[in-house]
Parts: structure tokens; C-alpha cells; sequence
């Protein structure tokens, strides 16, 4: 499936999340904020840019961008609307809420290199399973900027411990979409207490001889914004992607 379908599906009602769909076409993270906190979240995405790395920035009130020439009120599966702070509702599209001041950013996600972890062997569970990856809010606290701050959140995947310096290696290729982990093993050291209860996603199996791994994750910014409390803001539900006109290889490394 191309992007432009994935696209429209999701235009015309498919609400689902998007791990596995178009295989070898990137993946964002959308976060839309005020035109006035634009350049703020460009410097809280510069001083974390492991958690928030900036694929693309659209025009205030635009509603495509450079990869992404769809509509992103219509066109990503799920949303996630954010008023003073608090997530106020979760929605299938958000032309109606789309104000002419928002400045929607598209960030880096993991989904992308899925498809370099599974062609070297290393098994991800969650599209095993079928589900949306698991995600965590964790006890480590992003670089603030003036007026944003707030907490890491994780996306994990286990691994089997003999693959663990494999998936390390393979993923620390796409830096630009959150790179090698940010943590390997003990939940606890990070916060994380129950690996059953994801803060958002669904919980995966972690078998015997398996290590959690996590990834810094691009729904990062919107705790920022609800720990900051930041009057308006829309995000993606999360698990539930932009699909870019642009390809995973474009972001691997040597």
C-alpha cells in the first residue's frame, strides 16, 4: 500500500494504528502548537532531539507539509485534541479544530526502522501480536526550554538477550528516528513500574531470556504539553501515525 492509500483509508473512517502499515515508508509523530510556541518546541526538540527529532515543519494554519502532502486534519487515523493542559479528547479528524495559528511538526518515530530489526533477525512483538506498541512515561526529565518541559516517554520492545547488541546496532542507524535505545533492561531504573501497563499502546509479552529495550519516543512532546500546560495543541493518538512520501532508507546512516 502506498502512502497516498494509507492516507485516504484513514480519510475515509479506518481507525486503527499504523504499526506495519506501508512497509519501507516512513512514519511521524504530529504535534500542531500555537504559532507563538513554534520556535520554543524547536529549541525543546534541539536540546532532546533523541526524543524529538524534527522531520519536517509546516506554515501556521497549513495543514500539508514537505513529506507529508495530504491533509493532517483528515488524513492520519486517529487524534488527540489538548486544551490547558489536559487531553480533552480523542478524535478521527480535526478539521473543525484546526485554528489558522497552529504550526504542525512532524517528528521522527521508531516504526520506522521495524523493517532493518526484522530483516536482521531481531523479532518486534507487537506486530507479532498485532497490537499497538507499548509506550511508557518515564522519571526522566527532558531538557526544558523557557516555557516547555516535562517528562521522557519510552516506546520498548523485548528482545532476546543474544539479539540485544544486534538491535542496538541496527537501530543506532536511523538517528533520526530516535536511534539506538535509551535504556536497556530494569524498568525500574527509568521509572517504568509495571511493564503490563503501558501509559499508552497495549502491553506485550516479555518471555523468559528476553531483555526490554526502550526507545526514546515522539509522543515525548505531548507530555510537554500537558505537563506545561499549554492551552492548544493537537497531537496523534498515539501509535496512530502520519504515513511521510518519504522512504525508511531516506534516515539510515552508515
Amino acid at each position: 500500500m502506498s502512502p497516498a492509500q494509507a492516507r485516504e483509508r484513514f480519510r475515509s473512517g479506518e481507525r486503527v494504528p499504523t504499526a506495519g502499515w506501508c512497509r519501507g515508508w516512513t512514519q511521524a509523530n504530529l504535534i500542531a502548537v500555537p504559532k507563538r510556541l513554534r520556535y520554543e518546541l524547536l529549541l525543546f526538540a534541539h536540546r532532546n532531539p533523541q526524543a524529538c527529532p524534527v522531520l519536517d515543519v509546516g506554515e501556521p494554519g497549513s495543514w500539508s507539509t514537505r513529506l507529508f502532502p495530504g491533509d493532517l486534519r483528515t488524513d492520519l487515523p486517529a487524534y488527540r485534541l489538548y486544551r490547558d493542559g489536559a487531553a480533552v479528547a480523542d478524535l478521527g479528524e480535526v478539521a473543525g479544530e484546526w485554528r489558522a495559528d497552529l504550526v504542525p511538526f512532524l517528528i521522527g518515530c521508531s516504526f520506522t526502522f521495524e523493517r532493518a530489526l526484522l530483516a536482521a533477525g531481531v523479532p518486534v512483538r507487537h506486530l507479532e501480536a498485532g497490537v499497538n506498541v507499548p509506550m511508557y512515561v518515564t522519571n526522566v526529565p527532558c531538557e526544558a526550554t523557557g516555557s516547555l518541559s516535562g517528562p521522557l516517554v519510552v516506546s520498548m520492545r523485548p528482545v532476546p538477550e543474544h539479539l540485544v547488541k544486534t538491535a542496538v546496532e541496527v537501530t543506532g542507524r536511523y538517528p533520526m528516528v530516535h536511534g539506538a535505545p535509551v535504556h536497556v533492561g530494569d524498568p525500574g531504573a527509568i521509572g517504568v513500574r509495571d511493564l503490563a501497563r503501558p501509559d499508552y499502546g497495549d502491553a506485550v509479552e516479555v518471555r523468559p531470556g528476553e531483555v526490554p529495550l526502550f526507545w526514546a519516543c515522539g509522543v515525548t512532546p505531548q507530555a510537554a504539553v500537558l505537563a506545561s500546560g499549554v492551552d492548544y495543541a493537537i497531537g496523534h493518538l498515539p501509535g496512530h501515525m502520519a504515513i511521510l512520501d518519504a522512504r525508511d532508507d531516506d534516515y539510515r546512516v552508515e
